[in-house]
């Protein structure tokens, strides 16, 4: 178990601390993250990579020379905030542009997407590098559905390779995607992993067996079956990987037994011995296999195997030097210091705004602190909808990042925020806090209703029901869910639907989002009879049926507790 934290919610930060004290001679410590303390060319290509934190050494420790410029580090199995992101690929841009990569989760898409979104309106070039290795998380024929296990480091060693040897961005761009295409995993547990400070397991492997297909944030595998040999188990790993061998391949792989947190370097080597048998005995070569600890799941017991398919291109650049904490190969020349790291001033300022959006502002945190209140209430429901398919932490995401919203709230009305920079504010606060998906969903969601709301003028019912068309907008727009997905958007959608029409029917905006909330809490309910097609809770669709979206719940239930609050008020110009 992990049984060495402070403040659980603090894990994360403090690991990234103490990481970045321990490798200072490679890393250098900034909010978020960790970027390179070595100098770099000026017109280098960038390559930013990161994640939820809990899979170390993935992702900091693959900071360095001939591998990533710099990483951002989210919670634990959560992913970095949009503004965490953005503000560590500014401090590694040199100029030549950013190679963003990531595993493929909801959240980090989400998140990352934002980031370049951003970033490419302030005239860096950034290209989007979403690594999708994972067999067990979609068929062959949707590789863009699979998400991103131990394939990770091959990729972005590749792609870090290509960058420290000159290439331009888009070569860069072209060898990392085509490292990705030629690159699959498949992983086996044997036991769950335990989150700091959590009574129990995310997900628990029955004695005797052994989980197919698991997900490194804890998602449980596709299928059990009874424990084996380390030879049977080495045909588990193998068999599916050779399945999907490219076409015109040389034979020629670089190969990755991965240990997931718990598993003993001893196991791993006595499981390689078989692994690289089948490999051989299948006409391969191992060209610089790797085993041991590179993407784990902290002390989930089990592990992965990852190959890919070499060609010309791609083998000089696997097999290229790097020196980072936790992966150094050949020998790399001394490098001078970076120069000192300046942070921008993130001191947030608020344009003017008149006394009508003042005072709408001040009903948005109302709306918000009896959401923050309610969400806190609800975190352990929550928690227990997500884990049916999911790794559980919606409940605690959601609580999180409303408490920081209000807080934002708070501050913002105190500066003299209109109701539009308020609710951006809050939105910021909860993206940056919460992490995920959900972190991310409902700071789009926020920010783009407050886009409409602006600073000047009464935010009437007409301009409620446009902040709320512009949110789902923006959330359907960069998370790519439709109606059906079993997502938030299934509750989203009826619910802006539903206020809109009431609206431009005339009707109040009291009793226009008391029959939005009864749309989105009904869809929320039908969101049982579905099953996800995106998302972590993807794979897992059969344990999905039957029990609602936690995402569709959770927005049901904020509905509600806006229209409570305009209830009580009898009227309001402007729900959050």
């Amino acid at each position: 178990m992990t049984a060495i934290f402070d403040e659980p919610e603090r894990f994360a930060a403090t690991a990234l601390q103490g990481f970045c004290d321990v490798h200072a001679r490679l890393v250098r410590h900034v909010p978020s993250g960790a970027v390179r303390a070595s100098a770099s060319d000026e017109g280098k290509v960038a390559v930013v990579i990161g994640g939820g934190s809990g899979h170390y050494p993935a992702f900091l420790g693959y900071v360095g020379p001939g591998f990533a410029d710099a990483a951002v580090a989210g919670d634990v199995f959560a992913s970095p905030s949009t503004q965490g992101v953005a503000r560590i690929c500014r401090l590694a841009n040199r100029g030549g542009g950013i190679v963003l990569g990531f595993g493929n989760y909801a959240g980090d898409v989400l998140n990352f997407g934002a980031a370049a979104t951003r970033l490419r309106a302030e005239g860096i070039d950034v290209r989007i590098l979403a690594v999708t290795d994972d067999v067990a998380s979609a068929p062959a024929e949707t590789p863009t559905l699979r998400r991103g296990v131990a394939g990770d480091v091959p990729v972005f060693k590749i792609a870090g390779a290509a960058a420290e040897a000159g290439h331009d961005l888009d070569a860069v761009e072209r060898l990392a995607q085509l490292a990705n295409a030629r690159t699959q995993s498949f992983g086996i547990a044997f036991a769950g992993c335990r989150l700091p400070g959590a009574d129990g397991p995310l997900f628990t492997v029955a004695p005797g067996t052994v989980a197919l297909g698991l997900g490194i944030h804890g998602e449980p595998g596709i299928r059990d079956e009874a424990m084996m040999p380390a030879s049977k188990l080495a045909d588990l790993l193998v068999t599916p990987l050779l399945a999907e061998r490219p076409a015109g391949a040389n034979g020629r792989v670089a190969a990755i037994l991965n240990g997931l947190g718990a598993t003993k370097y001893e196991e791993l080597f006595v499981l390689w011995t078989h692994v690289a048998e089948r490999l051989r005995g299948a006409g391969l070569t191992l060209v610089e296999p790797e085993v041991g600890e590179f993407v784990t799941s902290l002390d989930m017991a089990g592990c992965s195997l990852t190959l890919t398919w070499l060609d010309d291109e791609l083998e000089p650049l696997w097999r290229a030097p790097a020196d980072t904490a936790t992966f150094r190969r050949g020998t790399m020349a001394p490098r001078e210091a970076a120069p000192p790291i300046v942070l921008a001033d993130e001191t947030r300022t608020y344009p003017p705004a008149d006394r009508a959006s003042k005072a709408s502002a001040a009903v948005a945190l109302s709306a918000i602190e009896a959401i923050a209140a309610a969400l806190k209430d609800a975190e352990v429901e929550l928690g227990r909808i997500d884990a049916i398919a999911g790794d559980g932490d919606h409940g605690q995401g959601m609580r999180r990042g409303s408490q920081a919203a209000a807080t934002a709230a708070r501050e913002a009305l105190a500066a003299g925020a209109g109701a539009g920079s308020l609710m951006a504010a809050a939105g910021d606060a909860w993206a940056d806090t919460a992490g995920g998906t959900s972190g991310a969903i409902w700071g789009l969601l926020l920010r783009a209703w407050g886009g409409e709301l602006g600073d000047a003028g009464t935010s009437d019912a007409a301009r409620v029901a446009a902040g709320a068309k512009a949110a789902a907008e923006a959330v359907t727009t960069l998370g790519r869910a439709k109606l059906g997905d079993k997502t938030l958007v299934d509750a989203l959608l009826p619910f802006v639907e539903t206020l809109g029409s009431q609206v431009e029917a005339g009707t109040s905006l009291r009793e226009s989002w008391a029959a939005a909330t009864d749309a989105a809490a009904a869809a929320a309910d039908a969101t049982a009879a579905l099953t996800p097609r995106l998302g972590r809770a993807r794979p897992l669709a059969a344990k999905s049926l039957g029990h609602p979206d936690a995402g569709a719940v959770s927005l049901a239930l904020v509905a509600r507790t806006v229209a409570a609050c305009l209830s009580e008020a009898r009227a309001s110009p402007q729900p959050a």
